[in-house]
């Protein structure tokens, strides 16, 4: 599968309120706190892949759906961006039981961890995708708009994407293909 996003800065006002006025249905909240790691071996920064262990806590009941409080964990590979007109690339994901023990294991395997992003999201469906409005530590407000395809449909997810954008009164022409770590990385180099 391939996950296809658009992303663009936005105030979050606004686009709750537009969000509203086209149906959109609200999904949940969360916290998230991605630590996204160096290979011992490639430069992930330079083949423009990720590897992420996410840590993630519902906003609404405290934890994700267990029941127990307990946070969920997930490890993720991104492989490279597949285009030039959005954020489209391989994406492999699975939950693990316990985000220290990987954290154990990637240690053990040379692999270590380049930057952590935080951030607040809001989940929303419309029109067949996900709107994520996120609330990024150091960098400020952004929207996500996504959706999972295969190979065939990427370029026709992706007009959709900018499509559901351009209904709620956002510019797709102003996406960032950064991801939020590039982003961070790139603001403390400039300090």
């Amino acid at each position: 599968m391939y996950e296809v996003e658009v992303k663009v800065r936005a105030d979050h006002d606004t686009v709750e309120s537009a969000l509203d006025a086209a149906g959109a249905a609200f999904v949940d909240s969360v916290v998230q706190a991605d630590t996204y790691y160096d290979a011992p071996y490639r430069e992930f920064a330079e083949t423009d892949e990720a590897l992420r262990v996410r840590r993630e806590r519902d906003l609404h009941t405290g934890d994700a759906g267990a029941g127990d409080g307990a946070e969920t964990t997930k490890i993720t590979y991104k492989g490279p961006l597949l285009e030039a007109e959005s954020k489209s690339r391989e994406e492999h994901e699975t939950a693990v039981a316990d985000g220290e023990a990987v954290a154990g294991i990637f240690d053990g395997l040379g692999f270590e961890p380049a930057a952590t992003v935080r951030k607040e999201r809001a989940y929303y469906r419309l029109d067949g995708y996900t709107v994520t409005l996120d609330s990024v530590d150091g960098l400020g407000e952004f929207v996500e708009v996504e959706t999972e395809t295969d190979d065939d449909d990427i370029e026709a997810a992706r007009e959709g994407a900018r499509a559901v954008l351009d209904d709620l009164g956002l510019d797709p022409d102003g996406q960032i293909r950064t991801s939020y770590l590039g982003l961070l990385l790139a603001d403390d180099a400039s300090e």
